[in-house]
């Protein structure tokens, strides 16, 4: 197996052997998680392209 680099993603499988993902930052702490489980791995690959692809959206926030 080789070596895992941060930043990555990691799929992983729930109780329900489902997939999910799983964020981990530079310094290999956990900083995100896919907010639903998928039957299928290539969609739950899918999810994470979509997050990668998002790097360019806008960010908004509430205004206090």
């Amino acid at each position: 197996m080789a070596e895992v680099t941060y930043p990555c993603y990691w799929q992983k499988k729930d109780n329900k052997k489902q997939w999910y993902w799983v964020y981990y930052a530079k310094n290999g702490e956990a900083i995100s998680r896919s907010s639903e489980s998928y039957v299928k791995r290539s969609d739950c690959l899918h999810s994470i392209e979509l997050m990668k692809n998002s790097s360019d959206d806008s960010v908004y926030y509430d205004k206090d």
